[in-house]
């Protein structure tokens, strides 16, 4: 094989190449993806933003009713309908998306009827896609009372809701909520009922699809990318409960004076027993104890170190006078102990601490204490909490710290069935494409390193460089001999190792696209030569630097055996 000069330049340029970080991976994939067809399923309301979604949907203006704060909040929020631009799963599919960051948002639609729920299933379901993630905010629905307001005032936090449902995070926060509000039968106020247990929302960057399923029977069931996550009554899954206790405890009602609700008590007829000690020490003298016969009492436990030298630039008469540090007495490691000999001590057999009368059944006890129970004047019985009150209209009103939520794919009906089918449709060929161009993006994981023995050139030959010219250091800095047996092709010369090592690249680079201009191939050549330069500069200090600590540990143990 031959080489031409400006062959061996683009060599140098090539291994310089070698150490710098690879430019990042197009973000474009050839993943295939399915392109939006509208659906013909049915229901009493089903949006999917195709062009004709601003008859349906208005954006509120609103004042925002914060009654607890003087600041008066306005929705400011702007909305857009387009095709997402992180992950986009289906070609032309266009969602709701959320363009403002730390802005309050509300918009709404209305249905073209009433949806009444009395003895019947409600399903809502819809897809929500966090482009940015969540950090803090929410991306929940609320389902708004059909009633006159409804229709004459723009859509607000105070818009009444029979349903909010939807995932909702911030800081130690994250829940899928499911509140919905109750009209107490006897006072006609409502009360907002909360999920006990909600399960978790899944902040990821691909669709994510929430399910709702409410029945006639009171059950509920939560399901998150078409798998149940929670279920349980309206009954008996939420707090406050729907129905009040029938039985309250008295108001009036008051403990005794009399009433003793200790159940032990300190015995009155016990006493202290004569022969009790109560002043005993815990622990006393250990007089069976003998100085063992190899402790050195003359010894002291600490001495001067022998080795320490006054510092040259100790000044007497500005530092004072030099006293060495002290260090253990050797003598004393190979004893029992040195100083001063104590026998130790040990647990007093006849400590018996400070006397208390023992515990007895309190005769007078009468049990624990509580008021009276009364009917509860406030008592009623709901068994069909699922009637909710009709609804008129959807809405999404939230403030989030990211931008970019996308909505797509509402729907609120009543099959469960149809319901199944539009996820078929729309979410499952989404999210496969959404999954697969998620895998395909994704930077490719660190294989863990190797060490320094296993590597091999081919594989990556700035790193063999590296790892190897490092080992050899390391080991030069505690013994050079050593480093050099250990890492022979670094100890045969590091401007040669760098002159071979160019060779091999040829044969790994040649041919390998078009040759660098001169000025391009001179600076990388320039550039590996100083590398090596360098490199060799290096593991000279680090044999130096070994051999003087080599030396300097010889001549102390020299003078350690002359003093001896």
């Amino acid at each position: 094989m031959r080489f031409s000069i400006g062959a061996t330049a683009a060599l140098a340029a090539a291994v310089v190449r070698a150490e710098e970080p690879a430019a990042e991976a197009s973000s474009s994939t050839s993943v295939a993806k399915p392109t939006f067809t509208p659906t013909t399923l049915k229901a009493p309301f089903l949006e999917q933003f195709t062009d004709d979604w601003e008859s349906r949907w208005k954006a509120s203006h609103a004042k925002k009713d914060v009654k607890a704060d003087d600041e008066e909040w306005a929705y400011i929020g702007t909305w857009a309908v387009e095709e997402p631009t992180v992950l986009k799963g289906v070609e032309g599919d266009k969602g709701l998306v959320v363009k403002d960051k730390a802005a309050h948002h509300a918009i709404s639609a209305k249905f073209p009827k009433a949806v009444d729920n009395k003895d019947n299933t409600l399903v809502v379901q819809y897809e929500v896609k966090l482009q940015n993630g969540l950090e803090c905010g929410g991306a929940y629905l609320k389902l708004l009372k059909e009633e006159a307001a409804l229709h004459a005032e723009e859509f607000s936090n105070a818009s009444p809701y029979v349903i909010m449902f939807g995932p909702d995070k911030c800081g130690a926060t994250n829940k899928v909520h499911f509140i919905f509000k109750h009209k107490n039968p006897k006072t006609g106020e409502y009360e907002e009922k909360h999920l006990k247990n909600p399960p978790m929302a899944r902040i990821v960057k691909t669709s994510t699809l929430y399910t709702l399923i409410v029945k006639p029977d009171q059950s509920f069931e939560i399901k998150i990318d078409g798998e149940s996550t929670r279920n349980g009554t309206l009954l008996e899954d939420f707090t406050p409960a729907v129905n009040p206790e029938a039985e309250i405890d008295d108001a009036e009602d008051k403990k005794p004076g009399d009433w003793v609700d200790e159940a032990r008590i300190a015995d009155p007829e016990a006493t202290k027993p004569e022969d009790w000690d109560e002043d005993a020490p815990f622990e006393i003298v250990d007089e069976t104890a003998e100085k063992p016969e190899d402790w050195l009492e003359d010894e002291p436990t600490t001495i001067p170190d022998p080795e320490a030298e006054k510092p040259q630039d100790w000044d007497d008469e500005e530092d004072g006078d030099w006293v060495a540090p002290t260090v253990p007495n050797p003598k004393c490691d190979e004893v029992s102990g040195c100083g001063k000999w104590e026998p130790p001590m040990i647990k007093n057999p006849a400590y018996k601490g400070k006397w208390t009368a023992p515990f007895i059944d309190n005769p007078a006890y009468k049990g624990v204490w509580a008021p009276r129970k009364i009917a509860n004047p406030n008592y009623f019985e709901d068994k069909t909490p699922a009637n909710f009150e009709p609804i008129g209209a959807v809405g999404i009103e939230l403030w989030s710290m990211q931008n970019d939520i996308l909505f797509d794919n509402i729907y609120i009906g009543h099959s469960v069935e149809d319901a199944k089918k539009l996820e078929e449709e729309t979410f499952v060929p989404k999210h496969k494409a959404e999954k697969a161009e998620e895998e395909a993006t994704a930077p490719k994981p660190k294989e863990s390193p190797k060490s320094p023995s296993d590597l091999v050139f081919k594989d990556d030959p700035a790193l063999y460089i590296k790892e190897k010219l490092n080992l050899f250091i390391e080991i030069a800095k505690r013994d050079p001999v050593e480093a050099v047996k250990f890492v022979p092709e670094v100890a045969g010369g590091i401007a040669a190792l760098a002159v071979t090592l160019l060779v091999l690249l040829v044969s790994l680079f040649a041919g390998s696209g078009a040759a660098p201009s001169k000025e391009q191939l001179k600076a990388q050549a320039d550039k590996a030569k100083k590398t090596a330069v360098d490199a060799k500069d290096k593991a000279a200090q680090a044999v130096a630097t070994g051999s003087e600590k080599a030396q300097a540990e010889v001549n102390k143990r020299q003078t350690r055996s002359s003093a001896q």
